[in-house]
């Protein structure tokens, strides 16, 4: 068979497949479009249907004690709907208004498959940029759409995120004990399972609740009978002293970090911190409060250890000048307060062009949608840094089902489209919210301490 012969038969071929409509697109009758409707279109091409919001509603629940408030968007889709973390446990009766009667206003009607524009909008429909209360009802509102966008595209959130870039997520926990010994038990309990990062403290925060001195304000009758005293000098002498005792009694291999929550001085913060360089700290968190942000720069100057900062930030428009500074190394977002999944992977992506990692904060008072939003976005950015662990009780357990889950130091999330957390109403119902909160922290006068 002589070369003209195969191109004749595979004209013949090509002629042959398409019909009419092969014929003609080949010679400019038809578009490839018309042609391939006649062939049938593959489903991956085909155009998904519009899908409208009809509702949004807060649902609220306290089954493991800090009040965690849901975002639920339900759609013009039968059975389908999305869940968002809104959870400010300190004022979460203001962020139920927000949701029910703002929220749901401003976007039923609205397309779902829209989150930047909605994002967008709702930032600035209040005219003054949000704040605390309005940032994590739109968090809830920025986590439940793209819990919605998964589930219409089949896939696990970070997958839309960009796939994988690790098979599970390391997380540090939290050791503790009154004493620098008791800390060191603690430490050693914790290795056991399997965690390679663990954040040490002694007492509470700022070792509140570690001594047994009484405060000239509590005696004078002075701040509410709640409240918590922390000797400052106190602190800053204990915790170079803890790492000290825990990096003897468990090694130099286990990483370690710590929290100072913002409850000293700045420059009392910056001399305890260049104390801490030849204990070599993972990080050391939050060294100072939002109002005090100057002094990073002097921080910096100061000391080689690694810093992570953010938890407050209300707007992520806080994060851009320590960010191109390099202030800090670890980005220290609450992702349900700053507004959701779509600003906090804007920031993500920032920090990358700097060398900045993400450790997102994870406590206690995040429900478990917001623990796996912060998981998937953990799975899919390659400046991942650290994640703070998670443990559900039971009661927590039969409101929420495909939490993440921990093995052996490292998170992972349910391998389902969106999110993956589903609510149940009913049991969530039984664990009614509070509107009590405590975070007043007193020096011995009884003046007010910053978190």
């Amino acid at each position: 068979m002589n070369k003209i012969d195969v191109n004749r038969r595979e004209t013949m071929k090509i002629l042959g497949l398409g019909g009419s409509a092969g014929l003609l697109g080949l010679f400019g009758g038809v578009s490839n479009a018309q042609a391939r409707e006649e062939k049938g279109t593959p489903s991956y091409a085909k155009a998904m249907k519009p899908v409208k919001i009809t509702s949004v509603r807060a649902i609220a629940t306290a089954p493991q004690g800090s009040n965690l408030i849901v975002v639920k968007v339900e759609t013009s889709e039968p059975g389908l709907y999305g869940l968002g973390c809104a959870t400010f446990t300190q004022r979460a009766a203001t962020v139920i208004v927000a949701i029910n009667t703002y929220l749901n206003e401003f976007c039923v009607g609205k397309d779902v498959d829209n989150i930047e524009d909605m994002w967008q909008a709702a930032y600035v429909s209040s005219y003054w940029r949000n704040g605390p209360v309005l940032n994590n009802a739109l968090s809830g509102l920025d986590q439940a759409l793209w819990d919605i966008k998964g589930k219409r595209a089949g896939m696990p959130l970070y997958q839309l995120l960009g796939g994988k870039v690790r098979f599970a997520i390391p997380c540090y926990t939290h050791a503790n004990g009154n004493t620098p010994e008791a800390t060191v038990e603690s430490v050693k309990s914790i290795m056991e399972r399997g965690f390679k990062y663990i954040r040490i403290q002694q007492g509470g925060y700022g070792a509140v609740g570690s001594t047994e001195q009484k405060p000239d304000f509590k005696a004078a009758g002075f701040g509410g009978e709640t409240d918590n005293y922390m000797n400052e000098r106190t602190y800053l002498k204990s915790i170079p002293k803890l790492f000290e005792t825990v990096r003897k009694g468990c090694g130099d291999d286990i990483e370690l970090l710590h929290d100072i929550h913002e409850r000293v001085q700045p420059m009392d913060a910056i001399n305890m911190i260049k104390k801490l360089e030849d204990y070599r700290p993972f990080f050391i968190e939050d060294p100072f409060s939002p109002e005090n942000m100057k002094w990073f720069k002097q921080l910096r100057a100061s000391t080689s250890v690694p810093i992570a900062m953010g938890e407050l930030f209300n707007n992520i428009n806080e994060f851009v000048e320590p960010m191109v500074n390099q202030w800090f190394d670890y980005i220290r977002i609450h992702v349900s307060q700053i507004g959701g999944i779509t600003p906090a992977m804007k920031v993500a992506r920032l920090g990358e062009w700097f060398n900045i990692k993400t450790a997102w904060h994870g406590p206690g008072d995040v429900s478990p949608v917001g623990h796996s939003a912060h998981a998937h976005i953990d799975l899919a950015v390659w400046n991942f840094g650290i994640q703070e662990a998670v443990s559900f009780n039971e009661k927590t357990l039969s409101v929420f089902s495909g939490c993440p889950t921990m093995k052996d130091g490292y998170m992972s999330v349910n391998e389902v489209p969106g999110i993956g957390v589903d609510i149940n109403e009913k049991e969530a119902a039984k664990y009614p919210i509070t509107t009590k909160s405590n975070w007043q922290v007193r020096k011995f006068d009884g003046t007010i301490i910053r978190p």
